[in-house]
C-alpha cells in the first residue's frame, strides 16, 4: 500500500492564523511552518496561484521542514487560464499580458511565466520537498478537443515535473465521460484530483477517484457548502466535516493507496481551524500517524 499523507490547503490562511491554532512562540512565518510540519506531512501552497513564487521562499520552506515533507504547489493563475491581475506579474511582463487580454492566448508570455514559476520552485524540487504542481482549471474549461489541447500544452510546458489536474467543470467526471477523462489524464502522466464538495448544485463536480499515474493520487476536500460558486470565500468553504462524512472517503482513499505510491489528502474548508481539525480526524480514521511533535 502506498503512503497516505493528510494535510490542509494552506498553513498561512488568515482565518487559521487568527483561530489560535498556532501556539505562542510559533506565530511568526518560520514558527508557523515549523509547527504545521510537526503535525502534518504535507501542505498545499495556494499563494502561488495569486502571484509568482520566489526561489528564496522555496529555500526557506525546505529549510524549515523535515526531510520527507511535501509541498503541493498551486499553479499560477495565468498558467491555468484564470483571470490574472497585471500587478501579479513583474512590471516587464505586464504589456504582454495586456496584449493577451485583448487578443487571446500569448504562448510566448505563458512560456516566460512558466520559466519563472518553475525556476523559482527548482530549489524546492532539488531538496526533495515538492509533491506536485496543482493545475486547477476553471469551470470554463469544458471537456472536448480544445480542452484536451490545453492539457497537452500544459504537459509539454511542464515536461519532467509532477503535475496534478483538478477540473471545475462537472462534465469531466460525469458518468458518460469518466472513461475518456481517465484515459486522457493517464496518457499525459498527470494525477487526476478527486474532490469532495456539495453534490446538489448544477456545478457540483462528482466525487470520482481515479489513479492516473502510479506516483501520486490527490484528494481535495472543499467542504459541502451550498454557497459554492455564488457566495464569499468564507461562505463557499465554510463547513465542518462530520466523522460520517469523512468515513465515506476512507475506503476510496485506501483504494487509491493500493495503486499509487503516495496519496495526498488535503482539506480546503478554510474557515478558522476547520481544515486542520478535519485533517486530524481523517488521519485518525485512516490510522495515519502524525509527525512527532517537536
Amino acid at each position: 500500500m502506498g503512503e497516505i499523507r493528510v494535510g490542509t490547503c494552506s498553513w498561512t490562511d488568515k482565518a487559521l492564523v487568527s483561530s489560535g491554532w498556532y501556539p505562542a512562540g510559533h506565530r511568526d512565518a518560520e514558527g508557523r511552518l515549523r509547527h504545521y510540519a510537526s503535525r502534518f506531512p504535507v501542505v498545499e501552497v495556494d499563494a502561488t496561484y495569486y502571484g509568482l513564487p520566489s526561489a528564496r521562499n522555496s529555500i526557506l520552506w525546505a529549510e524549515r521542514t523535515p526531510e520527507g515533507f511535501r509541498f503541493d504547489v498551486k499553479a499560477f493563475s495565468l498558467l491555468t487560464g484564470h483571470p490574472t491581475r497585471p500587478g501579479a506579474l513583474p512590471v516587464e511582463l505586464r504589456p504582454a499580458l495586456a496584449r493577451q487580454q485583448r487578443g487571446g492566448v500569448d504562448p510566448g508570455l505563458l512560456d516566460e511565466v512558466w520559466d519563472r514559476f518553475s525556476g523559482a520552485l527548482e530549489p524546492l524540487r532539488r531538496a526533495g520537498r515538492l509533491g506536485t504542481l496543482l493545475f486547477q482549471f476553471p469551470r470554463q474549461l469544458a471537456p472536448g478537443r480544445p480542452a484536451a489541447a490545453v492539457l497537452r500544452q500544459c504537459r509539454e510546458r511542464a515536461a519532467g515535473w509532477p503535475v496534478a489536474v483538478e477540473f471545475r467543470h462537472p462534465g469531466w467526471w460525469r458518468e458518460d465521460h469518466v472513461a475518456a477523462t481517465t484515459a486522457l489524464v493517464t496518457e499525459l502522466d498527470m494525477s487526476a484530483v478527486a474532490v469532495d464538495m456539495v453534490q446538489t448544485l448544477p456545478t457540483s463536480v462528482p466525487p470520482i477517484a481515479r489513479v492516473t499515474t502510479p506516483a501520486l493520487a490527490v484528494v481535495r476536500f472543499h467542504g459541502r457548502s451550498s454557497a459554492w460558486g455564488t457566495g464569499t470565500k468564507e461562505e463557499r468553504f465554510r463547513h465542518s466535516y462530520t466523522p460520517g462524512e469523512l468515513s465515506e472517503w476512507t475506503p476510496r482513499i485506501r483504494a487509491l493507496a493500493d495503486r499509487a505510491q503516495e496519496v495526498h489528502v488535503l482539506f480546503n474548508n478554510c474557515c478558522a481551524d476547520a481544515a486542520v481539525r478535519a485533517a486530524e480526524s481523517m488521519g485518525e480514521l485512516l490510522g495515519v500517524r502524525a509527525p512527532a511533535v517537536s
